[in-house]
């Protein structure tokens, strides 16, 4: 209990202002005696029409009054036919959220939901609830909302009970001040992701608007400042456990803790240091012309740094900066002494803005967007907000961008947006996205890179060698050279044979001669080279190097005489038996020819008598 008073009493430190109702027109064109023009409260969620106007006619239930139960169990639907006019719900307040009347509203096929007071004061500012189990259906809401007074309400509910037909004309050209070509928009915002369904939809919108917010802010169509709102804790709870662990400069700067537990996690300090580095990256940032890289510190500080794996640290925080170019020292130097008994020049500026001035009122909300001086009201999604952001610009000076939906930047061109590379291998992680951008390992000629894409990524799979030796380490010296990439193996880098270190930015090499690797006969005497090592052998003996060993050299070289005399021998008998068989062949093919030829001509000796024939002649 007394956690919880303190902890009242040190929201209660901020300065007192004024909280301004952002409101705009409701135009009753029927029936006569209600004709007129009436103001109503924008709703913090849905989406308003900012910049336009819708027309309808006014539903009261005679049922479900409250719009706290869903219309269907009651049989009821508002969905307007074609050609019809919309239809807008009268509700009554009380019972349950302005946000669970909406989406009934909505889901029963209304257009816009009005919500009429049950008592008897000046108009407030329908929020959302801060209960997490209640974010189901919040970023689902798209109908615009609307809080009317009681008695504007009862005017409303007596003529429809008359029978009467209401037709109203709902009015948002005025909400947003629109003097000049230029949009000046501040967002109210907080580092801290622990507290539920707000600091959810606070990241999704940064990540989502960010190409649309850097276009207009780079093309000059905006002047964008991000604030942090902080409180100060009263001088007699300064010393305090609880104003220690949540506020820095002794007590003058705090935030809630995120667990509302002071007891574990992260403590509303960290919070408020954590604002403070945002504050002074944008002011760094901007001093050197570049005020949209807020947008990438803070999208890739929510996905590399979350409190959730205990990486919300300083530590983390440093390599966003220093991947996105930043003057790391510089934002050291605007950040200052966390722990100095002195005010803070930043953050005493983000107390001192907090303050209402003119038509925008305190700002006591987060998240909070303050357009050309007026307190944004509705969901905090791009297509809506940027709506509103084209409704601040005068007539016929929008940007392009206000007359299409297409908005897209290439991030990667600048700084590679904050992605790992490779720059010799011309190989980057950023990926360019409608969105924005992301960092994700590519797949290069088919070889596959995996890594956090943001710090670091690596080739894996075979052929990885191909492509920037797989990021392993290579050297070629005095005419050799060694790499600790093998397409072996799938991944990782591997010092080769008679070389150590990681493999991936070292290898050193292995001195076998100092380590007595190899070389340690007793007769060995070792010279060690890159890479490897040479062994000799005192005494004329002659080194053995798979043996590791010295043995007599002129016992080796008997042997070798006798080896070569045993291969000599060898060939001059082969050669003598291949020359008898050569003549051999030769004499009996001359034999055969010539008995072949003799033949022709002679009778030879294994032939038969051949018989004569003499003539006779008869006298």
């Amino acid at each position: 209990m007394l956690r919880l008073l303190v902890w009242a009493t040190l929201l209660l430190g901020c300065c007192h202002g004024r909280f301004v109702v952002e409101k705009n027109s409701l135009k009753v064109t029927a029936p006569d005696d209600l004709k007129g023009t009436y103001e109503c409260a924008i709703g913090n969620f849905g989406v308003p029409q900012y910049g336009g106007t819708m027309v309808g006619f006014v539903a009261y239930p005679k049922a479900n009054k409250k719009a706290c139960k869903s219309f269907d169990d009651f049989d009821i639907s508002y969905k307007a036919k074609p050609g019809a006019f919309p239809t807008f719900l009268l509700v009554d307040r009380g019972d349950c959220y302005f946000t669970k009347k909406a989406w009934n509203a909505q889901n029963a096929g209304a257009a816009a939901i009005l919500v009429a007071d049950d008592k008897d004061e000046p108009l407030i500012t329908m929020d959302t609830p801060e209960e997490s189990g209640t974010a189901d259906y919040l970023e689902n809401i798209t109908i615009p909302s609307a809080l009317i007074t009681k008695s504007f309400g009862d005017r409303l509910k007596k003529a429809i009970d008359n029978g009467d037909m209401v037709n109203v004309n709902l009015d948002w050209r005025e909400a947003l001040p629109h003097p000049d070509e230029r949009v000046e928009y501040e967002f109210w915002t907080n580092s801290n992701d622990e507290c539920g369904p707000k600091c959810d939809s606070q990241i999704d919108f940064v990540k989502s608007f960010k190409g649309a917010a850097q276009v207009l802010e780079k093309k000059g169509y905006t002047e964008f400042t991000p604030h942090y709102i902080t409180w100060y804790c009263p001088e007699a709870f300064t010393l305090s456990k609880q104003c220690k662990s949540q506020c820095i400069n002794h007590g003058r700067y705090c935030a809630p803790d995120p667990e509302q537990d002071f007891s574990k996690g992260y403590d509303g300090k960290d919070v408020v240091v954590q604002n403070l580095r945002q504050v002074c990256v944008f002011k760094v940032a901007k001093e050197h012309n570049k005020p949209w890289l807020w947008w990438d510190y803070v999208t890739d500080f929510a996905i590399r740094c979350p409190m959730k794996e205990k990486k919300y640290t300083k530590e983390c925080a440093d390599g966003v900066i220093k991947s996105l170019g930043l003057d790391h020292k510089a934002i050291d130097k605007c950040i200052g002494d966390p722990d100095a008994d002195e005010e803070n020049p930043v953050l005493k500026a983000e107390q001192d803005a907090q303050i209402g001035k003119g038509s925008r009122g305190d700002v006591t909300i987060l998240p909070t967007l303050v357009i050309n001086n007026r307190q944004y009201r509705g969901k905090l999604d791009k297509g809506a907000v940027l709506k509103a952001l084209c409704a601040g610009f005068r007539e016929t000076t929008e940007p392009a961008v206000c007359l299409s939906e297409d908005i897209q930047t290439n991030e990667c061109l600048e700084n590679n947006g904050g992605c790992w590379q490779d720059k010799a291998a011309n190989i980057t992680a950023c990926k360019d996205t409608f969105r924005g951008r992301v960092c994700e390992c590519p797949v290069v000629k088919g070889v596959k890179f995996v890594g956090d894409g943001y710090t670091h990524c690596e080739a894996s799979g075979s052929g990885r060698c191909e492509i920037n030796n797989g990021g392993c380490w290579k050297e070629t010296k005095n005419g050799r050279t060694y790499s600790a990439c093998t397409n072996i193996q799938d991944d990782g880098c591997k010092c080769p044979d008679g070389f150590k270190g990681d493999g991936k930015h070292k290898c050193e090499d292995i001195d076998e001669c100092k380590e007595k690797t190899a070389c340690q006969c007793k007769e060995c005497k070792c010279k060690n080279t890159w890479g490897s090592y040479e062994c000799g052998c005192i005494g004329g003996l002659l080194y053995m190097r798979e043996h590791d060993t010295c043995i007599s050299k002129n016992g080796a070289t008997e042997t070798g005489w006798g080896f070569l005399w045993a291969i000599f021998f060898g060939l001059v008998a082969a050669g003598i038996a291949g020359y008898a068989v050569y003549k051999y062949r030769i004499r009996r093919y001359m034999d055969s020819e010539i008995r072949a030829i003799m033949a022709q001509y002679m009778p030879l000796d294994n032939q038969g008598d051949v018989q004569s024939h003499s003539h006779h002649i008869e006298m």
